[in-house]
């Protein structure tokens, strides 16, 4: 059974973060400069929330607000809907699907210990279901 943490081995752990009094034009060019969908907020150093693209389209954009003056704390979405590193890329998806979210960070306790996106579950079934058609197409071969 596929479980998040096969995926964090592979991508790593790193979480980005920015702090709930930054602004969101900060937040944006962060995840810019990193390439990534999202962010965790925190708060008196206590991650408080996720910061998104679809956060800022619906909450600065949508609203008339400026990304200049809008703190993020403002648009997070929170309470966090996380997952811990045994569950299953089945169960994450599903998870996903029921709340629209395309962003899951992982949890072991207390501890956020990786973030995992729709897109990281889309390629890694895609590659496991890849190697499987491999596998079952060479044993085929080589029984006939």
């Amino acid at each position: 059974m596929n479980r998040v943490v096969d995926i964090l081995e592979e991508k790593g752990r790193d979480v980005l973060r920015i702090d709930a009094d930054a602004t969101v034009l900060e937040a944006v060019q962060l995840m810019v400069d990193e390439n990534v969908g999202s962010l965790l907020v925190t708060e008196g150093g206590e991650i408080a929330g996720i910061v998104t693209e679809r956060d800022y389209l619906r909450r600065v954009t949508l609203e008339g607000r400026t990304a200049e003056e809008t703190r993020v704390g403002e648009i997070m979405s929170s309470p966090l809907v996380v997952v811990d590193p045994e569950t299953t890329i089945e169960e994450c998806m599903a998870v996903m699907t029921d709340r629209r979210i395309r962003h899951l960070p992982v949890a072991a306790g207390d501890d956020v210990v990786g973030l995992v996106s729709i897109g990281d579950l889309v390629k890694y079934t895609s590659r496991q279901q890849s190697f499987e058609i491999r596998y079952l197409t060479n044993y085929i071969t080589a029984a006939g």
